[in-house]
């Protein structure tokens, strides 16, 4: 039993792995080279979805989070008071559509394999549609409705996640960067230096989304994590006319695309605010984070697509965000056996915020050697999926 653990990463995958573990009266301390939030968790739409994963591990893990997101929020409220703000919490749900004939049939034989998983997907016709968006266009050829999807403010969460863990008595530190691995004598890892001093524990976890390879790297393994870039825009505030999360079916296609190159897709939501997001964009460039025109404009031409009032609407500013991409696309969740003492909680690509909560159980559960909810093997680095890109673990 891990008595106490080591979280590199105040992100919202390091705070609910915080969390969890501090409940379970494990001893925590938090590190972050910044502050809680500063990276992926504030630069992102907040997306909580199932509508976007096909039958397989991932959706799985997507379905067991989605079933803790809404008692964890209202046990966050209960725990931080009417003083913390609000984590914008809102089970909205999801409007898939597809806006050519050549996309109507992969659309709806997509959505049909997810009901066969367990996920209610609603085939609507036209009117219904418009029933839930009325300022959808005209020009759409099938649409899926996927009451399950929800969305949060990712930034609040994921400090609602650490300030509770605190109050369970874990400790954040920031500005705080692990610049090395500590060993004991029989070679396991048992804590991390910091230009503060050395951390010592039983474990330490990697939880610092695109920037796990530099970390797992500091400490000794090689980790294939990369970052994948994504730019987002956001419009003026306006009269809420867009109700749902929408998106053009393309979307699902970009998100398990192995592609490097520019891809951009139609995403576009209303936040609590009244401001609208348009998404999104895929592209590996390393940490080139300079803005690129092209692809702001491509997002949105294609919003205009799904949405043609977005015409006159003002744009107010633009952000973008690294994702941690993994090559066969699930997150590493678990020991490594490469290290005694390391272990994973990243590489969730796009999906970090949804699928947080459901990694940190798993975490916890894991570390303390009681059953998993779900089959943990998938996410773990033994996996057949990841070993090709790992050196020195055992099949």
């Amino acid at each position: 039993m891990a008595n106490d653990v080591i979280v590199i990463g105040a992100g919202i995958i390091g705070a609910a792995c915080a969390r969890a573990l501090a409940v379970a009266g494990v001893a925590v301390t938090v590190v972050d080279r910044g502050t809680t939030a500063s990276g992926t968790s504030a630069a992102c739409e907040g997306n909580l979805l199932v509508s976007d994963k096909g039958p397989g591990h991932e959706l799985q893990l997507a379905q067991y989070a989605s079933s803790l997101w809404d008692g964890t929020v209202a046990r966050l409220r209960e725990e931080l008071g009417r003083g913390f703000p609000s984590l914008e919490f809102d089970r909205k749900g999801g409007l898939v559509v597809a806006t050519t004939a050549a996309g109507a049939g992969p659309l709806l034989d997509f959505a049909a394999l997810q009901r066969g998983a367990g996920v209610e997907a609603r085939v609507l016709d036209a009117a219904e549609a418009r029933e839930l968006e009325p300022d959808l266009t005209d020009s759409f050829q099938a649409a899926v409705f996927y009451p399950e999807d929800a969305q949060v403010q990712p930034a609040i969460a994921t400090d609602a996640l650490m300030a509770s863990a605190q109050q369970y008595g874990a400790r954040l530190l920031e500005n705080t960067a692990a610049t090395g691995g500590i060993r004991d004598s029989s070679g396991a890892l048992v804590g991390v230096h910091t230009p503060q001093g050395p951390l010592r524990a039983s474990r330490v976890l990697i939880a610092a989304g695109p920037w796990s390879g530099e970390v797992a790297e500091l400490l000794g393994v090689a980790l294939p994590v990369r970052p994948r870039r994504g730019e987002l825009l956001v419009t003026s505030r306006m009269p809420h006319r867009i109700f749902h999360k929408v998106y053009d079916g393309d979307y699902v296609g970009a998100v398990g695309s192995d592609a490097g190159d520019l891809q951009t897709s139609s995403v576009v939501e209303s936040t609590a605010a009244g401001t609208v997001l348009i998404g999104s964009s895929r592209q590996q460039k390393g940490f080139d984070s300079r803005l690129e025109v092209e692809v702001l404009g491509q997002l949105a031409a294609k919003a205009l697509r799904l949405f043609p009032f977005l015409a006159g609407a003002q744009v107010m500013r633009s952000y973008g965000g690294f994702r941690p991409f993994m090559p066969d696309h699930l997150p590493l969740i678990g020991e490594d056996p490469r290290l005694p003492g390391l272990w994973h909680a990243t590489g969730h690509e796009g999906a970090g915020i949804g699928l947080s909560l459901a990694t940190a159980e798993l975490v916890r559960d894991l570390m303390l050697g009681t059953p998993t909810r779900i089959d943990a093997a998938p996410f773990q680095a033994s996996r057949a999926s990841l070993l090709p890109h790992l050196t020195g673990v055992a099949a």
